[in-house]
């Protein structure tokens, strides 16, 4: 704590209950508990919040990049089916072209 070891801590109470009294003192060391609960409860709150903020932005990026792999992923499925579209189309243009040109040839 601070690099203050018992020696420095016992010197340091001896000064205080010099200085301040002995009736005053646990008065002090009371309202310096409860400042330092106050203070830690604060920080950590900070902590938490922080570590809360922290998560949004990590989750907030992970779901855009989950929205460009689906938007990537619906791109490739609608040229997958242009393309097999075009195909179909192709092979049925085929056949019936090839019809259209032997129907001249029966009714002659």
């Amino acid at each position: 704590m601070f690099g203050i070891g018992m020696p420095e801590l016992v010197i340091i109470l001896v000064i205080a209950l010099i200085v301040i009294g002995p009736q005053k003192l646990p008065d002090l060391a009371k309202s310096l508990g409860k400042g330092l609960a106050e203070f830690k409860k604060a920080t950590d709150d900070f902590k938490q919040t922080i570590e809360a903020d922290s998560r949004t932005d990590e989750e907030k990026e992970h779901l855009a990049k989950l929205a460009e792999a689906k938007k990537k992923a619906e791109e490739e499925k609608a040229k997958e089916a242009e393309e097999l579209r075009a195909k179909v189309e192709g092979n049925v243009a085929e056949p019936v072209a090839a019809a259209a040109a032997t129907e001249p040839e029966k009714k002659a």
